[in-house]
């Protein structure tokens, strides 16, 4: 669903004319070459566009400018291969809209001992000149992303694409739109929020549409359109004995088809990235949407329950950051602990809606009673998620600002702690993950739960920690982590401590 090569980042290399022609054509060749090696490393997901050699105060104005314009930029690199005065870069930092990176770099990797003359010297001097280009970020106040080390190293790309990851996620909400149908649960307070305040912040348009929509739109497809998806489950998934034949679970089945079907038009009609659902919001649909959720989470779209928005917003920009990564990104809750000394675990379900990119193995497609809503036994998808790193992250609206909180956790086989013969968990037909948070789930959950977390998540199996951070910086919002290091009497004083910093 996301072709990130789409996301232009502008690679501004800085120097000035004091120099000469000479050195400036081969700071220019220099950046011609970097710029091709980025481009076909898989590493790097965006495509690097170089500009021209930036050298005055007018032009580096001028390319901040048409940065600022270009639809497709999602964010610029710079990097100063010789000495390029800060002052002269005021004007432009000053208009710039669009996401920094300040690549610390230079050309050469080596000294060239028996070669090295002021020649060399004044041609490579990043270390000079990227020390008064920082100064000015630091004298601005300006967020950005310093990576440090040599420009062919793998790790420095590694950072640069996750960097570039978490801009494409910025840029596509600042294109999207929030389809939320029917309110957030009754009573519930986290899943409440500034809209107006996060259009600001984030870009999203966060609006409500009446269930009748889709439960119109539910009502227009034919039989045959959705036996054409239903086709597409027995293809991709399991399905149960008794959803292969002609009767009332396959007709629950066929509806889901008719529901994502329904739902998927009404979110390319009104250009939106993400949804929510609410089961007390389902007038003219059979049975609360599932497996139909499941899908379009799976095919790139943003879900949030019981209408937490927040979240949805957050699982959308989790998928494009994860666009060909291996793993997954899914919508979560923290259900229940297992608090048996040594083997502490969190098992996180929905009541259907976890999207099967997570899964181990091929998902089941299976009917039964939800026991909340009041309307049909709904078709879901059922499988356990794949063991290995993955993170947890939220965001919260604190009134004065919003906050992400993310977690590193360890996804775990259910039969490492549970009996082998009730590892199944057959009576519990959901999507699940079952994992043991850092630094353990004693000190995580009251890290989690003095930060303001709450219990809906973005679960992400393909990302890290430092992804969620550099789109947190990007968004101008506050970041907590909770890892291996995390102290909760630590964490509690660092939490009192920024708000000092955010109410500035």
């Amino acid at each position: 669903m996301f072709d990130l090569k789409k996301f232009e980042f502008w690679f501004i290399v800085g120097s000035q004319d004091l120099y000469g022609e000479d050195t400036l054509k081969q700071v220019a060749e220099h950046a011609r070459i970097m710029t091709g090696e980025f481009d076909k490393d898989p590493a790097i997901p965006g495509k690097v566009v170089l500009k021209p050699v930036a050298k005055s105060p007018e032009g580096i104005r001028k390319i901040f400018e048409e940065a600022n314009a270009a639809p497709s930029c999602a964010g610029i690199i710079t990097w100063m291969h010789t000495f390029s005065p800060s002052k002269m870069w005021i004007a432009g930092l000053g208009v710039n809209k669009k996401p920094i990176l300040h690549l610390h770099t230079q050309f050469n990797r080596d000294i060239p001992w028996a070669s090295i003359d002021m020649d060399f010297m004044n041609l490579n001097q990043s270390a000079h000149g990227d020390r008064e280009h920082g100064y000015m970020y630091a004298r601005m106040r300006l967020p950005r992303k310093v990576v440090a080390g040599f420009w062919q190293d793998g790790e420095v790309r590694r950072r640069i694409g996750v960097w570039m990851r978490a801009a494409a996620a910025r840029l596509d909400g600042e294109h999207s739109v929030v389809l939320r149908l029917g309110d957030n649960m009754r009573e519930v307070a986290v899943t409440e929020g500034d809209k107006v305040e996060a259009q600001i912040k984030f870009g999203w348009q966060v609006n409500t549409w009446g269930i009748g929509d889709l439960a119109e739109r539910f009502k227009a497809v034919s039989d045959g359109e959705a036996e054409n998806i239903v086709k597409e489950y027995e293809a991709s998934y399991e399905l149960a004995p008794e959803l292969q034949s002609p009767g009332t679970k396959r007709t629950a089945m066929t509806e889901q088809a008719k529901i994502e079907i329904a739902l998927r038009a009404l979110l390319e009609a009104e250009h939106a990235g993400a949804f929510t659902t609410t089961f007390q919001d389902l007038h003219g649909l059979p049975q609360l949407p599932g497996l139909a959720c499941q899908r379009l989470m799976e095919k790139g779209y943003g879900f949030g329950g019981e209408g937490d928005w927040k979240q949805s917003m957050l699982v959308r920009a989790a998928k494009v950051m994860a666009a060909g990564l291996p793993g997954g990104v899914s919508f979560m809750e923290d259900y229940t602990y297992h608090f048996e000394p040594g083997r502490e675990a969190a098992l996180g379900a929905h009541m259907l809606e976890v999207c099967p990119s997570i899964a181990a193995g091929k998902p089941r497609i299976e009917v039964h009673p939800l026991g909340i809503g009041g309307k049909a036994p709904p078709a879901r998808m059922v499988f356990d998620a794949a063991p290995g790193p993955a993170v947890l992250a939220t965001v919260v609206d604190l009134g004065d600002r919003f906050r992400m909180i993310a977690n590193e956790i360890e996804t775990i086989k259910i039969e490492e702690v549970a009996p082998k013969e009730a590892a199944a968990m057959p009576k519990l037909p959901v999507a699940r993950a079952l994992w043991k948070p850092y630094p353990s789930l004693g000190e995580a959950a009251e890290s989690w739960i003095i930060s303001g977390g709450a219990h809906h998540s973005a679960y992400a199996s393909a990302l890290s920690a430092e992804y969620f951070r550099d789109w947190a910086e990007m968004m101008g919002i506050e970041f907590v982590l909770i890892d291996r290091n995390t102290k909760p009497v630590r964490l509690r004083d660092e939490l009192r401590w920024a708000e000092a910093y955010w109410s500035t």
